[in-house]
């Protein structure tokens, strides 16, 4: 890959990532869930943008979950992390922001793993 075509691929993602974002907005009765991937590890934080807080977080540099590897199984394990995480702060449903990244794979992953530990979206 180029780095014309990395450049246009990171320019692309950042257009749908604001354009998405346009559309949603957490609140504290339905906050915000939204997903970071690097080359290495997976990032997901829960935030109410209201008062532009981070309510819960899981990423894979924890050493809880330094384990998980950055693959379809181990995101799905990080969304049930999140989700018990959510459930002890007393949050049932979430709005998923997938942060301009497609809806599959380790981003869908996530939020199969979040949905399976009681969260609503």
């Amino acid at each position: 890959m180029s780095v014309r075509e990395l450049n246009d691929k990171l320019r692309k993602r950042e257009q749908r990532r604001t354009h998405v974002r346009k559309n949603i907005e957490g609140t504290p009765e339905k906050p915000r869930m939204t997903v970071y991937k690097s080359n290495k590890y997976i990032y997901v934080q829960v935030i109410d943008d209201t008062v532009g807080s981070t309510l819960a977080s899981a990423s894979t540099l924890e050493e809880s979950l330094k384990a998980v590897k950055r693959n379809v199984e181990g995101a799905a394990k990080l969304g049930e992390e999140i989700g018990k995480r959510l459930k002890d702060k007393n949050v049932a449903t979430v709005v998923f922001d997938r942060n301009g990244y497609k809806y599959h794979g380790i981003v869908k992953a996530i939020a199969d793993g979040a949905r399976k530990a009681g969260i609503q979206f």
